[in-house]
């Protein structure tokens, strides 16, 4: 599985960093990664991690969709305009996270041999929130793919998926660069819009 694992390591570590510069062919490298992990997940027996990625596909297949759509969807210089959730959906992002942890994880440690079952869960819950909101280009992506790395490094360490401990790694460093630069570049947005 090593080869695999590198190999989705190297597409994620390049689908992520197009996606902090807004560049769309984030979303085709992303599901290239996200098709090798169903299979290095099962193997380990991470199925919420598993199944995560199988939904993974859709969502890199809507997110492709929704950031090629050009009326009111790009800035001047036909890029990707980022927006802010208001202070409710915020909460509701986390509430949601919450209660799903908190369901799934019971359901994977009831019903299945899962290693960690609700760190697991935290995972995927909180991946499904970010990939969403990642593909609805919302700032605060950033903020639950930064929860989801610490907490992943912490898992994949544990389980000896040390390609993909390292990607977490990196992808902790490259979520908060992705945080500051969408920030700025989102005040950058608001000051052109307000005075246009």
């Amino acid at each position: 599985m090593t080869a695999l694992e590198i190999t989705a390591s190297i597409f994620g570590f390049l689908a992520v960093w197009l996606t902090i510069t807004r560049n769309i062919w984030c979303w085709p490298i992303g599901l290239v990664q996200v098709l090798l992990y169903i299979f290095v997940f099962y193997y380990q027996k991470f199925y919420s991690d598993c199944i995560l990625h199988v939904i993974y596909v859709f969502l890199q297949v809507y997110g492709w969709y929704n950031w090629s759509r050009r009326p009111n969807n790009q800035g001047a210089e036909n890029e990707i305009v980022v927006e802010r959730l208001s202070s409710g959906a915020f909460c509701l992002s986390i509430s949601l996270v919450t209660i799903g942890t908190l369901a799934w994880g019971f359901i994977m440690e009831r019903f299945t041999d899962a290693v960690v079952p609700y760190g697991d869960a935290f995972t995927t819950v909180a991946s499904l929130v970010a990939q969403v909101l990642l593909a609805r280009k919302k700032l605060e992506n950033w903020v639950f793919w930064v929860a989801v790395d610490v907490v992943a490094i912490g898992l994949y360490g544990y389980r000896g998926l040390y390609p993909t401990m390292v990607l977490y790694t990196l992808f902790l460093g490259m979520a908060s660069v992705g945080l500051a630069v969408w920030w700025k570049k989102w005040r950058k947005q608001s000051v052109a819009f307000a005075s246009a």
